[in-house]
């Protein structure tokens, strides 16, 4: 069994996110699902990102990093687009660290040091035609494929940005399970080299 924390996205900790960590639990893994909107939860991207420029996203990533660093270290962080910022940095940054699952983005790993943990697996999940990820994060993730040996790029077809968020209507159920049938091997192999 992994032990997974799971940063939720721009619109919050949805029904939709809930239910992909519980996904994960249902297949034997703990997951944390730290909340960092404060219970609220937006029905666009656009009242999503109003909210987070209010509050300030240097302020809810180190919200982020603080609810990350309250498990223990060896953990997989996972993060579903906004969600990716603090996995992706606890993930490079953070000793101890099993992995990392970043669904819907990827940053340049110069944002948090200047190269990926060798000993760090990480999975990257995008859509191919995802306005949000398929331009200067598709470049990110290809890079950090290229500069560890243990990365895994996986694209799928369409523009949908939150597509593994069940409770939104960008949700695709197809892309979702083969991104499940990818991350659960990820997760128990983690779990094996523990």
């Amino acid at each position: 069994m992994s032990e997974v924390v799971l940063f939720h996205h721009i619109q919050g900790l949805t029904e939709g996110v809930q239910a992909f960590a519980d996904d994960l639990r249902q297949a034997g893994h703990t997951v944390h699902a730290p909340d960092l909107f404060d219970g609220r939860t937006f029905g666009t991207l656009d009242d999503g990102m109003a909210f987070a420029r209010e509050v300030g996203f240097g302020a809810l990533g180190e919200r982020g990093v603080a609810a990350g660093e309250a498990f223990g270290p060896a953990v997989v962080y996972a993060g579903f687009s906004f969600g990716v910022m603090v996995a992706q940095q606890l993930a490079q940054t953070r000793p101890g660290a099993r992995g990392a699952i970043l669904i819907a983005a990827c940053l340049p790993v110069s944002e948090f040091g200047d190269t990926w943990p060798p000993d760090v697996p990480v999975q990257v999940h995008g859509k191919d035609a995802d306005p949000f990820f398929a331009e200067e994060d598709l470049i990110a993730a290809r890079a950090l494929v290229e500069s560890t040996d243990d990365a895994e790029l996986h694209l799928y077809p369409g523009e949908e940005h939150l597509f593994a968020d069940s409770s939104l209507p960008a949700y695709d159920a197809d892309a979702t399970a083969l991104l499940l049938e990818r991350v659960l091997p990820f997760l128990d192999l983690v779990r094996a080299d523990a």
